[in-house]
């Protein structure tokens, strides 16, 4: 028998990835989960991703260029008042797609328990903190994404409404 040419199939477990966590959180994450969501064989999951870490950790990748893509696009750090446009972003990300940026912590925290997502949430806060560091120093670029991050998750967890006034306020006291 022919082997079937797939060249999306990679991407497609990792799409399927993202929806089975979404949907399921990661406790129902597994390669059988996965491989009948992406409609492929179960071995094409192992194949692709021999661990489920593995799987986890493409997963977490392009989960984490969600809130890259959404803060590159909004002009943010180019904005003349750098809390206002930050504010503006994270309201944007959180009203725009809730469960993307819930699964996007749920995987991110995961890297508490799964030690093969650390060094992609830490990538994730390097790059971050690069792109604040245009505008200040390293060390207020590492404050106001620790700030960014509890605001999230106080909202996420809490599952109340963001506040981009109390966000700008409180944004605006650490640049400055």
């Amino acid at each position: 028998m022919a082997r079937r040419y797939d060249p999306d199939r990679r991407q497609r477990i990792i799409d399927a990835a993202i929806r089975v966590a979404g949907r399921d959180g990661l406790a129902g994450l597994s390669h059988r989960t996965v491989a009948a969501e992406a409609d492929v064989p179960l071995g094409s999951t192992t194949y692709h991703f021999a661990t489920l870490d593995d799987l986890l950790v493409a997963a977490l990748c392009q989960a984490n260029e969600g809130f890259a893509a959404v803060l590159d696009a909004s002009g943010a750090l180019a904005d003349r008042d750098l809390a206002a446009g930050l504010a503006r972003v994270l309201g944007d990300w959180l009203n725009g797609d809730r469960p993307g940026a819930e699964l996007e912590y749920e995987l991110y925290l995961a890297a508490l328990r799964r030690p093969a997502l650390r060094p992609v949430a830490a990538r994730w806060t390097e790059e971050t903190s690069a792109r604040l560091s245009a505008r200040v120093d390293a060390v207020t670029a590492r404050a106001l994404l620790a700030l960014m991050d509890g605001i999230c998750l106080q909202v996420l967890l809490t599952g109340g409404s963001y506040d981009e006034a109390y966000a700008r306020e409180a944004l605006g006291r650490v640049i400055g």
